[in-house]
């Protein structure tokens, strides 16, 4: 078992080894193994999904003993952030670091559902939908053979929040805004603020932020520090929207090709450093915002009437037009798992 205490050690340290490990796996100066597999990631070094990333590869490379090598190429060497499932699926790579929100509802719109403001309330919840609810069990499951995909680990991004190079203080600051969107979720809410969107994959941010085509991002906070970002973002605001999940996946006909020792240890590293990269998620992104506002960033938190009017606009119009985009029993059934 991977200790947590052990772990928080060797964190330390990794993102500064980070480099010269991808570079070791690249240049071949691992060693040979039985079965290898390419885990491409899109996150750099420092995201904290990389950094659990590698760790997964660590621990399955010193317990495999020789029979398996993972090799991981970050920070979009292989495929950006809206093509890694596409590698997983075509066989490109065995393994890659999947965006839920991203690459999930172009296979099955009601994955959408994590994307409805407010509805669940952790990752927990969230999970528990698709794992133990038998209208989110039909979605994960429409979604894993139609990319013929295994989920090995859980690894999210974390929970996200609006940040921009303007102030921002309430609904009203958000219109005219150049607001990026990354996914079709995304977009009833900028529209209901008055902003107007620019389609744009992660490579691109911060070149769009450098230049001004775009000054306004939602984005989990950790993400901010880990492309650098927070260079040309000044504001943030709350309340934490939804939360963003992300997976290691691996292409099922490799896996399931693999001896079935071999498929239960990338199970049980999986499990128990997603458990890892879940429980300290959280903290992750509320030490980046501290250390966003050490930098001169401001976090405003909306309460009282900016509150309420963030949440009217949320539930009259965001809302409605998100639930276009999932099935109405797929959208009331996730209602009645959060209220449970």
């Amino acid at each position: 078992m991977i200790r947590t205490d052990l772990v928080g050690r060797k964190l330390i340290g990794m993102a500064v080894v980070m480099t010269g490990v991808w570079a070791a796996a690249l240049s071949g100066a691992a060693s040979a193994a039985d079965h290898v597999a390419r885990l491409s990631v899109h996150w750099g070094p420092k995201h904290h999904s990389a950094i659990h990333a590698q760790l997964y590869a660590d621990e399955v490379n010193k317990r495999a003993e020789g029979r398996l090598r993972i090799d991981v190429f970050p920070a979009g060497q292989l495929f950006g952030i809206r093509e890694q499932l596409g590698a997983v699926t075509s066989g490109a790579v065995e393994m890659g670091g999947i965006v839920g929100v991203v690459s999930f509802p172009p296979i099955n719109k009601n994955y959408n559902v994590v994307s409805f403001t407010g509805l669940f309330d952790s990752y927990a919840e969230q999970r528990g939908f698709f794992n133990d609810d038998a209208a989110g069990q039909a979605v994960w499951q429409d979604i894993t053979r139609k990319s013929d995909s295994v989920l090995l680990m859980y690894n999210p991004v974390g929970p996200v929040m609006t940040f921009s190079t303007k102030a921002l203080d309430g609904v009203e600051s958000m219109a005219g805004l150049k607001a990026r969107a990354l996914i079709g979720a995304e977009r009833p809410m900028w529209e209901a603020l008055g902003a107007n969107t620019v389609s744009m994959p992660t490579r691109e941010v911060y070149s769009g932020l450098q230049t001004g085509m775009i000054d306004t991002i939602n984005s989990p906070p950790g993400s901010i520090r880990a492309f650098s970002w927070w260079e040309f973002l000044t504001h943030g605001q709350k309340p934490y929207q939804y939360f963003a999940d992300a997976y290691i996946m691996a292409n099922g006909v490799w896996f399931n090709g693999l001896p079935a020792d071999l498929q239960q240890l990338l199970l049980e590293v999986g499990a128990e450093v997603g458990a890892v990269s879940t429980d300290t998620i959280m903290t992750t992104g509320e030490e980046t915002l501290t250390a966003f506002e050490e930098r001169g960033g401001v976090v405003t938190e909306l309460v009282g009437d900016k509150k309420a009017a963030f949440d009217a606009l949320m539930t009259e119009k965001v809302q409605p037009a998100i639930a276009d985009k999932i099935d109405a029993e797929v959208l009331r059934a996730a209602q009645a798992f959060a209220a449970d």
